[in-house]
């Protein structure tokens, strides 16, 4: 993944309305959502999740679909577990970061 890519995505999600929108389609999984199950979930204006789902697109994080006269919005989790792995590839040298139970870096 490339840098200019890490900064896109980051900055979509440094928004809490987009974040939240992220993090439910990544809860909804392959099957996805409509914009009016979204907007209904968070109580805001289509108009409104609309500008955001934009944003998301544009970062590269969601995808659209077209099913019939529905939209379907879903997370593209090959984007979002490459900005992951670009977080975490320097982790600790490359060695398990956390032992299991611990609640910090061991590094």
């Amino acid at each position: 993944m490339e840098e200019i890519d890490v900064i896109r995505a980051l900055a979509a999600l440094a928004h809490a309305l987009r974040l939240r929108v992220f993090r439910m389609l990544v809860v909804a999984g392959p099957a996805g959502l409509t914009p009016g199950a979204i907007a209904g979930q968070l109580d805001i204006p289509n108009a409104t999740l609309s500008f955001h789902l934009k944003e998301l697109m544009h970062a590269g994080l969601v995808t659209q679909e077209r099913d019939g006269r529905s939209l379907i919005y879903r997370t593209a989790f090959e984007q979002m577990n490459a900005l992951l792995g670009f977080l975490t590839e320097n982790c600790c040298q490359g060695e398990t970061c956390l032992t299991p139970g611990a609640d910090s870096c061991k590094c």
